[in-house]
């Protein structure tokens, strides 16, 4: 399959259970009134799947679309956007960081289990999606005022926007993986 309408295709799953199904959902992992509330988000996954070879600029714009087309469905006015920009453009430190070569040598790959193993894989999506809901959090509140309520929103929703994201991986990718 052509890599532009794999990645179409991916974009368009990815966007509609988010949208759909995930935004659906509200979870509540402690006892505090309606601010306690959050939804997993999976969608920064599609930044995180495209080809290593992706120039940074097509990250950035890619990252804004997808960010954008979330803030519509989800009325928040560019918070979306402002998180998704960022782990995109982080994105290739991050690789670069991991990847015992450079990225270019990568041709016609992307970053996945199959490809870079399971504990690389989780390190690099748990860093940047742990990053993306810190931004998204702390943007959405606007305060400082509870750390507390808002460092448990962050983790209770990284734990389960990572337990999401391996239910797509497992779902959605070949299992001939090597196991590291």
């Amino acid at each position: 399959m052509n890599a532009y309408l794999k990645n179409f295709l991916r974009f368009c799953i990815i966007v509609i259970l988010q949208v759909f199904i995930l935004n659906r959902i509200t979870l509540h992992w402690f006892a505090e009134p309606a601010g306690a509330l959050f939804i997993p988000f999976i969608y920064p996954l599609y930044i995180l799947l495209l080809p290593f070879e992706t120039p940074v600029w097509a990250l950035l714009f890619l990252g804004f679309f997808l960010g954008v087309t979330v803030d519509i469905f989800m009325t928040t006015a560019g918070i979306h956007a402002c998180a998704t920009v960022l782990i995109a453009y982080l994105r290739t430190n991050v690789l670069n960081a991991l990847m015992p070569r450079n990225l270019t040598e990568y041709v016609n790959q992307q970053p996945s289990v199959k490809n870079m193993g399971w504990t690389p894989f989780l390190v690099y999506s748990g860093f940047l999606i742990l990053l993306h809901h810190i931004v998204y959090f702390s943007v959405e509140s606007w305060s400082f005022a509870g750390m507390g309520t808002l460092l448990l929103k962050i983790a209770a929703s990284f734990i389960t926007s990572m337990l999401f994201i391996i239910v797509y991986i497992l779902l959605f990718t070949r299992q001939n993986v090597s196991r590291a």
